[in-house]
């Protein structure tokens, strides 16, 4: 038994050193390059960054859930246009789809409106329920907080 311990000692002792070397510098070009083709969409960044590898789109194809009657529907916006979704409406700003090289992600800024009604149909001025950021791969990221209705990104098309 007291073998076994003082092997266990004198083997974690000489693998010591291995441990404390800083294994925080990439091992090669390809490492870096990878890692700046991940960080190059990052607006915290502050370095000095290349062109974008992807060209925004001009469609945004999203999809609707109503939660009372449980149906969904793929619907899309073209940039600046707006359309309708039950009692939202919604304009898309901007979109963006990765290239297949990079991690993958496609990204949306939505603007969304509920409409109101004054009881006799006659829409009156509606509440801004949505604005920023929609992400395909973390739809829970930046969701739409509605009773009825959920909306989420699912493609970015030029």
């Amino acid at each position: 038994m007291k073998t076994c311990v003082l092997a266990s000692i004198v083997s974690l002792v000489l693998a010591a050193p291995s441990w404390a070397q800083d294994n925080t510098q990439p091992t090669s070009d390809s490492a870096t390059d990878a890692a700046d083709l991940l960080r190059r969409d990052d607006p915290d960044n502050t370095v000095q960054r290349g062109p974008l590898s992807s060209e925004p789109g001009t469609v945004v194809v999203l999809r609707g859930l109503d939660k009372v009657t449980a149906r969904t529907r793929d619907f899309e916006v073209e940039i600046g246009d707006t359309v309708q979704f039950g009692a939202l409406s919604i304009t898309a700003q901007y979109c963006r789809k990765r290239p297949p090289e990079e991690t993958p992600e496609t990204y949306a800024f939505l603007q969304i409106n509920d409409r109101r009604t004054d009881g006799f149909g006659v829409d009156v001025e509606g509440e801004q329920v949505f604005s920023g950021w929609m992400f395909a791969s973390r739809p829970a990221q930046n969701p739409l907080e509605h009773p009825v209705y959920d909306v989420w990104v699912i493609d970015c098309r030029a």
